[in-house]
């Protein structure tokens, strides 16, 4: 294999990447995805208001692919596919061929940038779709091998028209491009325009060699059943996702594994399926929380059931503690006739009032107290079934955060610290749990009682897991 194709390791990429989201705010997502579409050679589709650098990313991702020619072009209802493949070759047409003069156009473009791909007419979106799909093109007589990397698409709208659906679908990523955030306004009015020196390029041979890397990328039980969950559920959303969608989303993961240098398919790169899957931008919200929560496990844990039992273990313990009547007198009458008994003097009710709370804090035979902490150490032995788990998966996640190559910095923390909030959650419980466990285990004890044991504390277990 040629030794560029071995230099396509995660840290190349990340360089990479780095360069191309230099000075564009807020589009961290964008560029991540927009690279590994022409990576597994597909393509994407930018959806968003003209002004929000679409057009500026497509042209920076020819920069990252050695030899890609660069072909742009802004698509209207008047656009002529002489536009697109070329004109008429006049030199052909007087020896009675339909051939097209391609040189400089689509047909031997790397990378291309289609703006308002949406409302070209139906004699150029005809054409594209063999061109996106095969990478062939019909010249005349033949059919040409085209050497297309991806294309970038650029529309304001999803197309709503059924003619349109066959040509959307040829875009596997569908990356919605918003305006900067009111938080990043001041850095987009300051923003350095220089575009920084183009990395080392990505060249032919490293894309051979990681496509045979990809196929060679297993594709394990665990993510297969999350694939099922996620077909389940955008079918409950009314989503259409083609078995075609379906394989080339697959193929994505796998050069998401293998360009991170994995050799199976982890559920980190999942996250990736929203951006696959959603028909409208308006469904990319449900489907990535259902992705976030359910397949990446970042979603804050409550386990209600475990406070439940807490609450009831301290409330009882607050009604264990309670004095009791001292000879059937009132706190204030036992403590009037105890001092009324002895002597006056500095200090003398404190202590007398200090002997009456001793005599009337209640006392519990042991067998009591062993049957409280026994029921307390049951439910800690269950908490920590619940708990050894989410450190493990935490710890899991961590290690997969730091070979996740794709993932954008931000949704990579707020996933790494949601696992952490339960692991806390469920630390601070736990706490909880062992000090009412010493709490009753430290009951006063009345050696002469031998009474039966009490019944359980009880509470609520409708969602112990």
């Amino acid at each position: 294999m040629d030794a560029n194709a071995l230099a396509l390791d995660p840290a190349r990429l990340r360089a990479l990447i780095t360069r191309l989201e230099h000075g564009l705010l807020e589009r961290e997502d964008a560029v991540r995805l927009a690279l590994l579409a022409a990576l597994a050679g597909e393509h994407v589709l930018l959806i968003g208001p003209p002004g929000t650098a679409k057009s500026a990313l497509a042209r920076r991702l020819q920069h990252a692919f050695d030899g890609a020619r660069w072909f742009e072009r802004l698509l209207t209802r008047f656009s002529v596919p002489e536009e697109l493949f070329g004109p008429l070759s006049l030199k052909a047409l007087e020896d009675d061929r339909y051939e097209r003069l391609t040189e400089g156009y689509l047909p031997t473009a790397g990378i291309a940038f289609l703006d308002e791909v949406f409302k070209a007419n139906s004699a150029i979106l005809n054409a594209l779709l063999t061109l996106l799909n095969e990478r062939e093109f019909d010249n005349g007589r033949e059919r040409l091998h085209t050497p297309l990397v991806c294309v970038v698409g650029a529309t304001n709208e999803v197309p709503a028209e059924e003619s349109l659906q066959a040509f959307y679908d040829r875009f596997l990523l569908r990356v919605p491009v918003r305006p900067v955030s009111d938080a990043g306004f001041a850095a987009l009015l300051t923003l350095d325009d220089t575009v920084p020196d183009a990395a080392r390029p990505i060249t032919p041979a490293a894309r051979e060699g990681l496509a045979a890397a990809r196929d060679a990328v297993a594709l394990e039980s665990e993510v297969l059943d999350a694939l099922a969950e996620a077909r389940r559920f955008v079918h409950e959303q009314a989503i259409t996702v083609s078995d075609r969608r379906w394989r080339q989303t697959v193929g994505l993961l796998k050069t998401a594994a293998a360009s991170s240098g994995r050799s199976a398919v982890s559920r980190i790169d999942l996250w990736l399926l929203p951006y696959c899957l959603a028909e409208q931008p308006a469904q990319l919200g449900a489907l990535t929380d259902w992705v976030h929560a359910t397949l990446l496990g970042a979603q804050p844990l409550e386990a209600a059931w475990l406070t439940r039992a807490i609450e009831a273990f301290e409330q009882q313990f607050g009604i264990e503690c309670q004095p009791r009547q001292d000879d059937g007198e009132s706190g204030k009458m036992a403590l009037a006739h105890a001092i009324g008994g002895v002597e006056q003097g500095p200090g003398v009710a404190r202590l007398v009032t200090a002997s009456l709370e001793a005599r009337m804090q209640p006392r519990y035979g042991a067998r009591h107290i062993a049957a409280r902490v026994a029921q307390l150490d049951e439910l800690l032995a269950r908490a920590d079934v619940h708990l050894q788990p989410l450190r493990t998966r935490a710890a899991a996640m961590d290690e997969a955060l730091r070979q996740a190559l794709w993932l954008p910095p931000a949704l990579a923390a707020r996933i790494a610290a949601a696992h952490a909030a339960s692991v806390q959650t469920m630390d601070v419980l736990v706490a909880r749990l062992q000090a009412v466990r010493a709490d009753f285990a430290a009951l006063p004890v009345d050696d002469t009682a031998a009474g039966a044991a009490p019944a359980p504390v009880r509470w609520s277990e409708a969602a112990a897991a």
